[in-house]
């Protein structure tokens, strides 16, 4: 599928500017840059989708962790005191 992208002659220069340096094509340069884009917005609605799962599991529930619970437990990661998550809680 071929898809074209309207760039101004400022963003084209950019481009192929940084593809000099780099060694590599503008086309490289702007294909690494759409995977990279895409590859975090997906990561970031991954992330709202399971804090939106969270949330409605809260409020069906009320179970929760209080932030200081969850600090605690995260400081002890990779020490002598490391141990599970704590129970969730009304």
């Amino acid at each position: 599928m071929a898809t074209s992208v309207k760039l101004d002659d400022d963003m084209k220069s950019r481009i192929q500017h940084l593809a000099d340096v780099r060694n590599r094509s503008a086309h490289w340069i702007m294909r690494e840059a759409i995977r990279d884009y895409v590859e975090r917005e997906e990561a970031r609605e991954n992330f709202k989708q399971e804090a939106l799962a969270s949330w409605t599991a809260y409020k069906e529930t009320g179970r929760h962790l209080t932030g200081q619970e969850v600090r605690i437990w995260l400081n002890n990661w990779g020490t002598d005191e490391e141990g599970e998550i704590p129970p969730c809680h009304e």
